[in-house]
């Protein structure tokens, strides 16, 4: 058991859409990342996603809408449901989803990468 500097992992690595496991528990991870411009549409047919903003904003779209988050807001992207992350600048981001979970879900390609811990 140990107190995690959020600002201090995010200092170790300046890459973006490389998720890093800062913490376990329960089964589920607790990743990282630092984000700006679109990433792939994607879903997890089996794993929901929290995404929690530390610094900055983005937008979460869905098939259907937007929604537009700045820092302290959070938003659940419920299993199954196709989304794509949206940063015009960097965005710190921080998400809680079930161990293993990849970060391009079924969708998979060259913009899978497994999450490291830091």
């Amino acid at each position: 058991m140990q107190r995690i500097d959020l600002a201090e992992k995010f200092s170790l690595f300046t890459d973006r859409w490389q998720p890093r496991i800062v913490a376990e528990l329960n089964g589920q991870h607790v990743k990282i990342a630092r984000i700006q411009g679109e990433f792939i549409w994607h879903d997890h047919p089996d794993e929901d996603e929290m995404f929690f903003v530390v610094k900055g904003a983005f937008r979460m779209e869905l098939r259907d809408r937007s929604v537009e988050l700045s820092q302290g807001d959070m938003f659940v992207v419920p299993r199954g449901v196709e989304h794509r992350p949206v940063a015009d600048e960097e965005c710190w981001i921080m998400m809680i989803e079930p161990k293993g979970t990849v970060n391009t879900g079924a969708a998979g390609g060259e913009r899978t990468v497994e999450a490291e811990w830091v």
